[in-house]
């Protein structure tokens, strides 16, 4: 169903007719492209709690294995930047299709995979496909559009992109139990397969506007290669390896500072008439503190998901349903705080200022994070999900708002390139989180274990008793009385270590808390979205 652009007619009608045909079809576009986000966004975690299986079945260690997840990451971060610089160059739709296309060729691929590096590899071009799935599609919708629609719009696109990393440990769960692990990547062939019919049939672009035939940035896309790759890499492997104590973590640390340093010289310098990421863009200050913003919400976002399981299985001791049915609520939460969102940002005056629901945003995700930072040992399912759901509800507030306000400053011309710089800070600040995380429960756990191992000392009155009892447990079981002490010593010295993982991850929560805080005054920086800014109405721009 392509728009006829009959002989004869001038460049403003042809135009005008591609802009009524892509009117007709916005909302079909829409669900082409929000099925291309959420299969994107939930490949990121899907995939975690199958990787045992995984690593089984393929023979790989459990480091060998990780880089299923980290391949997918690293090529992901090192595209969203230049996704703008692919989309001028060979137009929005054939970039967004061809892409699309990758995607579900290489989900393909990874299920049939048959060894570590074949999986590994075709993780590595599913995420080179996958960065254009958030950020060019988010970018379209600001183009097709009228303003007066973007805040409902922007809030059920944003619904997947926040929903998913909640749902997908749940489904990846799910079907590894009952399927096989290839089944995490074959349901996307068939999403995809309706994306591409969605996208390729309704989606066009302005015929008056030329893809741009300039010369390619090759020391700028040399340079953001080696230094994201090499960052995300640190970021990944980091903790795993022992941070600064790995020669390789050293050497590739060098590696990113020396090209991130040199590629914003480059990207900025006038000797580049063409750069691959327009840097200049973040001379508007509200993009500039959104996108500071973007890299908290990627922290408490991402790094909770991914600390969560560990907290609930590890510490509560709940199975891999019970944790995922305590996290479906928060996403459903999530779920309807955007969609309020939505309808309170609609219209060419929004009813609410964005300012106002992201202060609020602030002030019940620190609420749920404080909540969490006081849970025992003690705890139930009840006390849990009551903290997530104010969680859930808070990034709703969150993410539709600051994104209201990042897109409502801009031209219409910045939309593309701000897109990919918006979807990069979340992915990198969720990167440096789950990092940042995952070191501090660690480090915190050897502390309190040797806080409390100090005062378990011979003479204590609440330690000898402690002893007696499990002793006299493990007796009256049958063993004799010299193995009785030895597994009463054992059972101790796991309890002390329970209730060290406890308060580390409590100190975590906090720690996340203290982290959202400390950037909520960037708020202050955001404007209010005026009237005509980023409305790429009929796409006729």
């Amino acid at each position: 169903m392509k728009a006829k652009a009959h002989a004869g007619t001038t460049p403003a009608e042809r135009a005008e007719s591609a802009a009524a045909f892509v009117r007709k079809y916005r909302w079909l576009i829409l669900l082409g492209l929000i099925t291309a986000a959420i299969m994107e966004v939930l490949d990121t975690t899907i995939v975690n709690v199958a990787l045992p299986q995984m690593a089984g079945n393929l023979g790989a260690t459990q480091e060998e294995i990780g880089w299923v997840a980290t391949g997918y990451i690293l090529s992901n971060v090192v595209v969203l930047p230049m996704t703008a610089f692919f989309t001028e160059r060979f137009g929005r739709r054939n970039y967004l299709t061809f892409s699309i296309v990758l995607f579900v060729a290489a989900s393909f691929f990874c299920g049939t995979s048959g060894s570590l590096t074949s999986l590994v590899f075709w993780r590595i071009v599913q995420g080179a496909g996958g960065a254009a799935l958030l950020s060019t599609a988010q970018a379209t919708l600001r183009q097709i559009f009228p303003r007066e629609e973007q805040g409902l719009v922007q809030a059920v696109f944003m619904l997947g992109v926040i929903v998913a990393p909640t749902l997908g440990p749940t489904l990846g769960g799910w079907i590894t139990d009952n399927y096989t692990w290839g089944w995490c990547f074959f349901i996307n062939v068939p999403i995809g397969a309706a994306s591409v019919f969605l996208v390729s049939s309704f989606l066009q672009d302005p015929p008056d506007v030329e893809k741009k035939r300039t010369s390619i940035d090759w020391w700028g896309i040399g340079l953001l290669t080696a230094g994201v790759g090499s960052l995300q890499y640190v970021l990944e492997e980091g903790n795993s390896r022992d941070w600064f104590a790995d020669v390789w973590i050293v050497r590739l640390t060098i590696v990113a500072v020396v090209s991130l340093s040199a590629m914003l010289w480059w990207e900025l310098s006038r000797h580049n008439e063409h750069p691959v990421v327009q840097l200049r863009v973040l001379r508007n200050r509200t993009l500039a503190a959104s996108i500071f913003l973007f890299i908290a919400l990627g922290f408490g976002l991402y790094g909770g998901v991914f600390l969560f399981p560990m907290f609930a299985q590890g510490i509560l001791h709940f199975t891999p349903t019970e944790t995922g049915l305590a996290m479906l609520p928060g996403g459903l939460a999530t779920m309807c705080s955007a969609l309020i969102c939505g309808r309170l940002l609609s219209g060419r005056e929004p009813l609410v200022d964005p300012r106002i629901l992201i202060f609020l945003g602030v002030s019940l995700f620190a609420v749920s994070m404080w909540k969490m930072g006081h849970l025992t040992t003690g705890s139930g399912e009840s006390d849990v999900r009551a903290a997530l759901i104010v969680r859930g509800f808070g990034l709703g507030l969150l993410f539709v708002p600051i994104n209201n306000a990042a897109y409502g400053s801009l031209e219409p011309s910045e939309a593309q390139q701000a897109a990919g710089l918006i979807n990069l800070s979340r992915q990198l600040g969720g990167s440096f989180g789950i990092a940042l995380l995952v070191n501090y429960v660690t480090k915190h756990t050897q502390y309190h274990r040797a806080d409390l191992v100090s005062d378990l000392v011979s003479g204590n009155v609440l330690t000898d008793t402690r002893l007696q009892q499990l002793t006299a447990g493990f007796v009256s079981r049958g063993l004799a009385m010299l193995d009785a002490k030895t597994a009463a010593l054992t059972a101790l010295n796991g309890q002390v270590m329970q209730q060290a993982s406890m308060l580390s991850f409590n100190d975590a929560w906090l720690f996340i808390l203290i982290a959202f805080l400390g950037v909520s005054p960037a708020i202050l920086l955001l404007k209010k979205p005026r009237a005509g800014k980023a409305e790429l109405p009929a796409d006729a721009h």
